[in-house]
């Protein structure tokens, strides 16, 4: 369904495993950061009311998210360290598209905000169903549901908008692109790493 062209490695969940405390701070921070994603979409686009409505909907289910992992992290009795920087994220972000018009613009926002839900779903859904703690297990998998719904969102709002762009060809560039960028990912205890 999400179209990934190379699926995250499963013994990436062994190192998540190693160190729980750095696997939810990367977590918590990523939410954080697609609450900040939706806000910046809805400023620079406040004349689509539909979207509008959308991102803030978003926009508080994501810091929901951020609240969720924050209450796990203290459950577990660790310790919410402090922001990381997602290098994942900072690849894709060079590769979209900021020049041209405000609306093909616009689409490579989406697609970029797309492709980020489809890569965190993908490894929510790996962790669901490889790590060997029971409440991480269900919690994924409660997330992966709810991700799965962003990346759809992001991909409805690209193609509502595309005015003469072929969304679904730049998608698909999109999706190569981010084949060659994850291979040099999945060996770090982050969401995206």
């Amino acid at each position: 369904m999400l179209g990934l062209k190379l699926p995250t490695d499963p013994r990436w969940v062994n190192i998540v495993e190693t160190n729980i405390e750095e696997i939810l701070t990367d977590h918590a921070w990523c939410e954080q950061k697609a609450a900040t994603n939706a806000i910046s979409i809805i400023s620079l686009n406040s004349e689509k009311p539909d979207l509008v409505t959308e991102m803030l909907a978003l926009a508080k289910e994501e810091l929901e998210h951020f609240q969720m992992v924050f209450d796990l992290i203290k459950k577990k009795g660790l310790i919410l360290g402090r922001e990381r920087k997602d290098s994942y994220v900072n690849e894709l972000y060079k590769y979209m598209n900021k020049g041209g018009s405000r609306e093909d613009s616009f689409v490579d926002r989406m697609l970029f905000s797309a492709m980020i839900e489809a890569r965190s779903c993908e490894r929510f859904k790996l962790l669901a169903e490889k790590i060997s703690d029971p409440e991480l297990s269900k919690f994924y998998h409660d997330l992966m549901v709810s991700e799965a719904g962003h990346y759809t969102t992001f991909l409805g709002f690209a193609r509502k908008y595309a005015g003469k762009m072929d969304v679904n060809k730049r998608w698909a560039e999109w999706l190569e692109f981010e084949a060659i960028v994850i291979q040099n990912y999945g060996k770090e205890e982050t969401i995206h790493g």
